[in-house]
């Protein structure tokens, strides 16, 4: 069974998880305003990936005897108007998710919860390649600023996320 401290925990970490498919949505509908579908289905695909996560840890919390507490989620805020300011508030924001996961890893770790450790560890991989993925898309954006023609070769790529 879930001590108290590891429920709790783990219900505020379901929060996260769907504010970040809210602040990805929110993100993903910027850059449709922006008419770059590209980047816009990138980010749909991303807030999509976060319910999945939000829900790993709903199910999780039930498969343990746990309850699950849902609470209210904060409104999304997009901080700055490029494509660049925009991928590097995604750069941080999988930052502090990480932060997050390492954090319940490391109760997990203190609660002696084995069948937690051993869950985390999935997320621990994916934040891995959240982060990876996030600073790339950064680096290319840095690297091509705001020159239209680069913006839309990249903006065509991000579009084939999912096609593989």
């Amino acid at each position: 069974m879930l001590s108290t401290v590891l429920q709790k925990a783990l219900n505020e970490q379901i929060n996260k998880e769907f504010y970040s498919a809210y602040l990805y949505l929110a993100m993903s509908a910027h850059f449709e305003d922006a008419n770059l579908s590209g980047f816009a289905k990138w980010m749909k695909l991303q807030a999509d990936e976060e319910q999945e996560h939000g829900m790993k840890f709903y199910s999780y919390l039930l498969e343990r005897g746990a309850k699950v507490d849902l609470t209210p989620i904060a409104g999304p805020v997009i901080e700055g108007k490029s494509n660049l300011e925009i991928f590097k508030q995604v750069q941080a924001h999988e930052a502090v998710v990480t932060a997050s996961i390492n954090a319940l890893y490391e109760l997990a770790l203190k609660e002696n919860d084995y069948p937690t450790q051993i869950m985390l560890q999935w997320f621990i991989t994916e934040q891995v390649e959240e982060e990876k993925n996030a600073a790339d898309i950064v680096a290319k954006l840095d690297m091509i600023q705001d020159k239209g023609t680069a913006v839309l070769i990249l903006d065509q790529q991000l579009g084939y996320r999912g096609s593989d």
